[in-house]
């Protein structure tokens, strides 16, 4: 199972008052090449990444509000990484965090980027020298995010986290498919305004063993943490590319995170968690003529007691029967632009919907975005 490294940020979220965040529901174009998920068209990819940074930059209407921008797994070019810091570092408003899923690169690269950002990569990076000193390792593939935090006073910073799930390499018996498997990940404290959150990489979120799962180390920190100061982990946000957003699986890991079986989990209890999931239009990892890429979701617990509607490009339910609210969005190519509610217990008082989503933007044929207008 993964070890979870606490960091603090200096981040002045509002007090008092809900968040936004943007889940950009991308297409992502993989095939294999020398055993690694590579985006087929990197150019096209990187252009449509490159459009929404540059419309978040300028801020037009509410979005200069945003704060958490999320785009899916694998969605970024290995070689436009950097440049897509470089935008964030210059032109993207303060207290704002952005979470992206690189296409596969080797664990060798990995390291390098690692080294680049040692300062707040040191438990990462320890764990990578040791794992390539044990072994014949550096040419495995690494799938791996990137979270930029650009803080109170316009410093970014940069933090990696690598995949945990071991990939297809269960079913396979040749090495050179197996995924290197991430370790470290980081838990976010903001300061001044409390406010702590995670990111996972897809089937990091229901990876077990016989006896332990990633969720229950998660949840074990997230326990910890209320105890020891009455905080509790506000966001979990999972970048996916998984051609079966609903699979039992995820709602299993789901139903036990927010469900009381034989204790309560206080710690997560008022998470929201947030998958992004890439759109119907991705092709290659896993997808065959019956997969059904897209619904992206936001996910609170049922004390917030949303009620079930059905709109043309999201609904609320809750996820057949389980004690939560879901917000599931459909599955095309779409920017959601949301609120996190803040507001953890229910007031009597008044009529106030937890979760509402402000925006929703779709490509309007010129790599620009549009605002969609629907009943």
């Amino acid at each position: 199972m993964f070890r979870i490294v606490e960091k603090n940020l200096s981040v002045e979220f509002p007090w008092g008052h809900h968040l936004h965040c943007m889940v950009c529901q991308l297409p992502t174009w993989l095939s294999r090449k020398e055993h690694l998920c590579r985006l087929t068209e990197p150019t096209t990819s990187w252009e449509m990444v490159r459009s929404v940074l540059e419309m978040v930059a300028a801020g037009e209407g509410n979005l200069k509000k945003l704060h958490f921008l999320l785009f899916p797994e694998s969605t970024v070019p290995a070689e436009r990484v950097e440049e897509a810091l470089d935008l964030i570092r210059h032109r993207f408003h303060n207290n704002t965090v952005t979470m992206f899923g690189v296409e596969h690169t080797t664990l060798a690269h990995y390291r390098e980027v690692l080294e680049r950002y040692r300062e707040d990569n040191a438990e990462a990076l320890a764990q990578v020298l040791e794992d390539i000193d044990a072994g014949d390792v550096e040419q495995l593939p690494a799938n791996w995010a990137v979270i930029a935090v650009k803080e109170a006073d316009g410093k970014v910073r940069v933090f990696l986290e690598a995949k945990s799930h071991p990939y297809f390499a269960e079913e396979n018996p040749d090495a050179l498919h197996d995924l290197y498997r991430g370790k470290v990940f980081p838990l976010f404290h903001c300061h001044p305004n409390p406010f702590n959150f995670m990111a996972l990489i897809c089937f990091d979120y229901i990876y077990r063993t016989i006896y332990r799962s990633n969720i229950s180390v998660l949840i074990d920190k997230a326990n910890e943490l209320f105890f020891q100061t009455r905080q509790r982990l506000d966001l979990l946000a999972v970048l996916e590319c998984n051609p079966k957003p609903e699979h039992r699986a995820f709602r299993d890991v789901v139903n036990g995170y927010y469900g009381e079986y034989l204790s309560q989990h206080p710690g997560v209890r008022d998470s929201i968690t947030v998958f992004c999931n890439t759109s119907d239009e991705t092709t290659g990892s896993g997808s065959t003529p019956e997969a059904t890429f897209g619904r992206s979701s936001v996910i609170i617990h049922e004390n917030h007691k949303m009620k079930q509607k059905q709109f043309a490009e999201f609904e609320t339910d809750d996820f057949g029967g389980l004690p939560v609210c879901r917000m599931r969005f459909g599955t095309g190519t779409r920017l959601y632009y949301f609120n996190l509610p803040v507001f953890h217990e229910l007031d009597p008082r008044t009529t106030r919907v937890p979760l509402r989503v402000h925006s929703i933007f779709q490509l309007d044929g010129s790599q620009g975005w549009q605002r969609v207008f629907s009943e």
